[in-house]
């Protein structure tokens, strides 16, 4: 009987697998599901797209590690692609992050990110971050590492010190948070393409890039990416955006015109939708049970 591969462990499969590993954010369980079917090998569940889609308010550190796992077991409740999760700064301290970690695992998720912001934390590219000590923040890791029941599941460590205090100090902290147990580095709101390359020369675990709209990065190509030695790229909201702009467009549509007709190009229809759920193997299975 074969043993079956845990999720932290199909993260890093697909990382070893994919140069680099693209990994879309999706925000609900019928999103991944929308992702698994188009054939990505990872997917992402973004704090501000939690805070956002699921809450209605803004990514400043307002929601707790119940929000999230709540939408962590959706969407690993029927999604098998491997999903990163956003865990903000780690909701406290040593106790709280083992919390964390144990439930992350026990919930699906393959791996975390951690950030090096204060706890009442700023979207990463947005002006007046603070952070805490690189001590503290490898203190952090050190409980998260410590915690993990399943080796496999990664811990990623996110630097926001690019834009507070220079690269130099961020590649030490990149090193030092390397050291301090992080199976993988997050870099962000890089602002040059070379300054990966610089990330990627002074570690020795895949490093992360944060391909975000609207944002401090340009939205650099997965080939320019491959060749600075970036090993995944992050989309965390692009889907989320289309979404939303494709939702208000309908709702204003309906409001002015009286009808949706014009729209009906732009839908998904109700069959492709019953096929992304696999409707009618649900409908058979009634029908079998109940049948008369």
């Amino acid at each position: 009987m074969n043993e079956k591969i845990s999720q932290g462990k199909k993260l890093r499969n697909a990382i070893s697998e994919n140069t680099p590993l693209q990994i879309v954010g999706t925000v609900s369980a019928y999103s991944s599901l929308l992702a698994e079917k188009k054939g990505h090998k990872a997917i992402y569940l973004s704090g501000s797209g939690i805070a956002a889609s699921s809450m209605g308010i803004p990514d400043l550190g307002i929601t707790t590690l119940a929000d999230v796992l709540t939408d962590v077991e959706r969407i690993t409740n029927v999604c098998e692609l491997p999903l990163l999760v956003d865990a903000d700064t780690g909701w406290g301290g040593a106790f709280n992050l083992s919390r964390m970690v144990k439930s992350m695992i026990s919930s699906g998720a393959a791996g975390v990110h951690i950030e090096d912001q204060v706890e009442q934390k700023r979207c990463g590219h947005r002006p007046n971050k603070e952070l805490v000590s690189s001590k503290e923040m490898q203190d952090r890791l050190k409980a998260a590492v410590d915690a993990k029941t399943d080796p496999d599941f990664m811990i990623m460590a996110r630097t926001d010190a690019l834009a507070n205090e220079g690269l130099e100090a961020a590649l030490e902290r990149a090193v030092a948070y390397e050291d301090a147990g992080a199976d993988a580095i997050f870099a962000e709101a890089v602002t040059e393409i070379d300054q990966y390359k610089k990330f990627s020369d002074q570690i020795n675990v895949p490093l992360l890039a944060n391909i975000t709209e609207f944002g401090q990065t340009p939205l650099f190509s997965k080939t320019e990416l491959s060749e600075v030695g970036v090993d995944m790229v992050l989309y965390p909201l692009s889907a989320f955006r289309a979404m939303s702009k494709a939702a208000e467009e309908v709702y204003t549509e309906i409001l002015e015109q009286g009808t949706q007709e014009t729209l009906l190009d732009k839908m998904q229809t109700r069959d492709e939708l019953y096929e992304i759920l696999d409707y009618h193997t649900f409908e058979k299975k009634l029908d079998d049970l109940f049948e008369k």
